[in-house]
């Protein structure tokens, strides 16, 4: 049972394992899989379960259904929020990876500009 929201952590694929993010896209997903496993984490990807959904008596409508995924690391303690503002990850060229990198709002990161203001 995890301590709070933060901090979520199941078995993915036999492996106890801290929930990084949960219902996220493929390429999400490889995104967090690069950046963790060059961080030396055991990244563990698992597709999530089918969202419930109700039956819709209404059969002339197709719903296209668009696979999910789960990522998690073999590193119980991981806690995402910890490592992206503790500067605990770096990024391929060794920078500290930020919010916005995090976030794949942009592509490089920049360190001297603070998460607030």
């Amino acid at each position: 049972m995890a301590i709070n929201k933060n901090h979520e952590f199941e078995e993915l694929g036999g492996i106890k394992c801290a929930v990084v993010e949960k219902n996220i896209s493929k390429e999400r997903a490889d995104f967090l899989q690069r950046l963790l496993t060059l961080n030396g984490y055991q990244v563990v990807v698992v597709p999530a379960p089918p969202p419930k959904v109700a039956v819709v008596a209404e059969p002339a409508s197709v719903v296209e259904v668009v696979p999910l995924f789960t990522v998690g690391v073999s590193d119980v303690m991981f806690n995402a929020v910890n490592a992206v503002f503790g500067r605990l990850l770096r990024t391929a060229d060794h920078q500290v990876v930020t919010l916005a990198y995090w976030q794949q709002k942009k592509s490089g990161t920049d360190d001297s500009i603070p998460y607030f203001e």
